[in-house]
């Protein structure tokens, strides 16, 4: 019996996907739910499980293909494929002939070719960025032991084993060895170029941002703030908080909390424009900028201003780890009244980040280090951080972009009004 795959219902207004890769190859085994192609939308990557246990079949088309939502993907049938027998093949242009081999081909490095296929003539399901760090490391996939979820390898197994290899002693190279490795290596000063397509979560990103610069009358404002407070309080109550929570508590918890005392004072920055109309929102959906294997995105904390301290700290925590799993749906993104973003994670000094659409502000953080400042007439040194909030001019004006992030930065250096509302 041969059961049909088809094209799941990818969130609303979403038609259209982009096949990511294909997680299981024509007659291999496949279990019931099971996950056996990645799709990606204009927001998130969705895998796509198998409907029955079975034998994959056919793949009715290659990674990279645009498929409409109900589209057959693929079929899986409900016996193992015999011995010997032909498996179903992918549907493809077929290719030209190639030319007559050369006596001596060159063998492909170890990666390269584990890439293509296992030791046992399995094809080997890594993620885009799984792939990308075995290439860069040159480690053999097949050799790294995996520790991801059913089994599969993520880029911190493959970090690790190339940790491992560079603290191992090198093994010793025969001359002749040698001599053919620096005939194979490629000349000295060689140019190269590698082009690839664009994914379709990268173009949204690329479209999205383009449009909010051509749209939004866009400015931002500045200030620093003071983080001796924060830290301070961190340190202090770090330790019980994880133990009573099971969540460490981060900074992002207290500007989140901030961020909602300057919305509710000032809610033009917590509004959106919608047509020739203003929209105000009375609750604070956060959109928390996240770093995902297949660009940046936004996951969205709801209602952060009845949320408590431990609270934002756990939802944030779980909508970052689904993002590097890729396992983020269209509910996660959806919505968002305010965000933001932690450049500082990254080293970054000073930004100018960019509105969410049709978000109206967006508020950039920055990384924290010591600099010298002025304190009751005498120079100190204290940890400080820039911090940037961009801003939509049409509905926002200066005064008051200047007084939300003046809002925040006097919550971050004295904490206490997180908790007199002040």
């Amino acid at each position: 019996m041969t059961i049909e795959v088809k094209v799941p219902t990818l969130g609303e207004s979403v038609t259209e996907a982009t096949i990511g890769q294909w997680l299981k190859q024509p007659g291999e085994p496949v279990k019931l739910d099971e996950p056996i192609a990645s799709l990606e939308t204009d927001k998130v990557a969705i895998e796509v499980n198998a409907p029955a246990a079975g034998t994959m079949g056919q793949q009715l088309f290659a990674a990279g293909a645009n498929v409409s939502v109900g589209a057959l993907l693929a079929t899986i049938e409900d016996s193992v494929v015999p011995a010997g027998a032909q498996a179903p093949t992918l549907r493809t242009e077929p290719a030209p002939a190639a030319p007559a081999a050369p006596a001596a081909a060159p063998v492909p490095a170890a990666p390269a070719a584990a890439l293509a296929a296992a030791p046992t003539g399995e094809a080997i399901a890594l993620s885009p960025a799984v792939r990308r760090a075995v290439l860069e490391y040159g480690i053999d996939p097949a050799t790294v032991k995996a520790t991801g979820k059913d089994g599969r390898l993520t880029k911190e197994d493959v970090i690790a084993a190339a940790q491992a290899k560079a603290a191992s002693p090198a093994p010793a190279v025969s001359a002749p060895a040698a001599a053919a490795a620096a005939a194979t290596a490629a000349p000295a000063g060689e140019r190269r170029e590698e082009r690839v397509k664009m994914t379709r979560l990268r173009q949204t990103i690329a479209k999205r941002l383009k449009d909010a610069q051509d749209t939004a009358a866009l400015l931002t404002t500045f200030n620093d703030c003071d983080m001796s407070a924060v830290i301070a309080a961190r340190d202090t109550f770090k330790d019980a908080f994880e133990k009573k929570h099971g969540v460490k508590l981060g900074f992002m918890s207290f500007f989140a909390k901030a961020a909602v005392l300057a919305l509710k004072d000032l809610p033009s920055v917590n509004a959106q424009i919608q047509g020739d109309e203003i929209v105000y929102f009375d609750y604070v959906d956060l959109s928390v900028a996240v770093s995902a294997p297949n660009g940046l995105v936004v996951p969205v904390v709801r209602n952060v201003d009845k949320l408590s301290f431990a609270e934002i700290e756990k939802g944030i925590v779980a909508l970052g780890k689904k993002a590097r799993e890729g396992t983020l749906t269209m509910e996660d993104m959806k919505g968002g009244t305010f965000t933001i973003s932690n450049g500082g994670v990254f080293g970054g000094l000073m930004s100018t980040p960019i509105i969410n659409p049709p978000q109206s502000a967006v508020l950039g953080l920055h990384r924290i280090e010591d600099r010298p400042v002025v304190r009751n007439g005498e120079i100190v040194i204290r940890p400080m951080m820039y911090l940037a909030l961009s801003y939509d001019h049409r509905i926002i004006d200066g005064r008051e972009a200047v007084t939300a992030l003046k809002t925040i930065k006097e919550a971050i250096e004295e904490p206490t009004r997180l908790l007199i509302d002040l």
